[in-house]
């Protein structure tokens, strides 16, 4: 069976992959790694189709090294084992394992002796953050480098070197078409490269036409300006909507994402409103809106739709505050420009003139916790928003009130 377009057209070079120029570009680590002839294990993430797999193949490649490659979930333990055995016969091997943030226990134990030892260098592979998704374990013996989107530059680029392929080489395509391949694709090369392939074979003549796309892919495309500013103009649009309490508006951006497919965006900024716009005015909305985004990874799309219209729904009409974030903010600014003493001798971890609130009536007692060049500082300005800013207003009053007493 012939294989697909896609997989012909993986790298074999580092030199050959599209995008991630901040890790393969001239100078740059991976880059150095190869030439240096000196490889490291290593943890690859970011989303799909943005050169994971390509990249780790390359490197292999351009390395001429003996390489094995698993999947973490459906390979079993007796495939681990046998690499194993393998790089011990010859001492040592490349594992290249995708899935990585899947990876077991038992699996584990037997990979993480002979990757520290040396005797097997890893490649993990993920979609998921590994700081959060990876056994620590193994993300302690791995480099990680995150791969960043594709942009749509990046997308024409590598469908240009795929209509010089000897398999589609006689295909009839103008810059046009090749422009609405790679709004379709989402970032994602190798969604173009399959749907380039597809439309090639859909016509007697190999003229790809956009009606022709149309007919593929129905998936609306929303035609964003030549520095993908359009997508984040409508994730602006989301955000600003829900700040300023508009819920149609909200709605109505929030079906233009839908319709985008891109929901991990969605879920970002989601979480992101919560805590910038909505805070302590509503502290609940929070956790309300990471259940809404549980449920809408279980059922998927369509009926995602309705757990995140009916949170934002809440989110737009929820009274809102902003007091956290610029308390953190201008706190970060004071450490960032250094203008911060000593921590007070009161704190420090072996203090011995530190005294401890549970000791005392209301467990409030007075001592020094900031440096003494802000010992006055106000960082939490209390709004009237909402219900419990009010109340939080009332307990931060009473506890300064509390510090002037002699």
């Amino acid at each position: 069976m012939d294989k697909p377009l896609a997989l012909k057209l993986a790298p074999k070079s580092l030199k050959d992959v599209v995008g991630q120029t901040h890790l393969v570009g001239d100078d740059k680590i991976l880059s150095n790694i190869v030439k240096n002839k000196k490889l490291f294990s290593m943890i690859l993430y970011g989303p799909p189709g943005v050169g994971k797999t390509s990249i780790a193949n390359a490197i292999v490649n351009d390395l001429s090294i003996r390489y094995r490659f698993l999947n973490a979930t459906t390979n079993n333990k007796k495939d681990f084992d046998t690499v194993v055995e393998e790089a011990k016969m010859y001492d040592g091997i490349v594992l290249i394992m995708d899935e990585i943030h899947r990876l077991n226990k038992d699996k584990q134990d037997l990979l993480l002796p002979v990757v520290e030892s040396g005797l097997i260098t890893l490649i993990g592979m993920t979609t998921s953050n590994p700081y959060f998704k990876i056994n620590p374990a193994i993300r302690s013996r791995c480099h990680i480098f995150e791969l960043k989107s594709l942009d749509t530059n990046d997308i024409i680029e590598g469908l240009k070197k795929a209509i010089k392929h000897p398999d589609i080489k006689d295909i009839k395509i103008t810059k046009k078409e090749l422009e609405y391949i790679a709004k379709l694709s989402s970032n994602d090369l190798r969604y173009a490269y399959n749907l380039l392939e597809l439309a090639y074979y859909s016509t007697k003549d190999h003229k790809v036409t956009i009606d022709l796309l149309k007919e593929i892919n129905s998936k609306p495309v929303f035609i964003s300006d030549q520095n993908e500013s359009g997508h984040y103009d409508l994730l602006s649009a989301f955000q600003k909507s829900i700040r300023g309490s508009d819920v149609n508006a909200s709605l109505h951006y929030l079906a233009r994402l839908i319709e985008s497919g891109d929901l991990d965006s969605i879920y970002r900024r989601m979480s992101v409103i919560a805590y910038e716009d909505i805070g302590l005015a509503n502290p609940d909305i929070g956790p309300r809106v990471m259940a809404a985004i549980s449920a809408s990874e279980l059922v998927g799309l369509p009926e995602a739709r309705i757990p995140l219209g009916e949170i934002v729904i809440e989110m737009a009409l929820s009274p809102k505050s902003n007091s956290a974030i610029t308390a953190i903010d201008e706190a970060i600014s004071d450490v960032e420009t250094n203008r911060c003493d000593d921590i007070p001798d009161t704190i420090k971890i072996h203090s011995q003139i530190y005294k401890y609130p549970h000791s005392y009536p209301n467990h409030f007692v007075k001592q020094q916790y900031l440096p003494n060049n802000l010992v006055n500082k106000k960082y939490y300005r209390p709004q009237d928003s909402s219900a419990n800013e009010r109340i939080l207003k009332q307990i931060d009053e009473k506890l300064d009130k509390l510090k002037k007493e002699d």
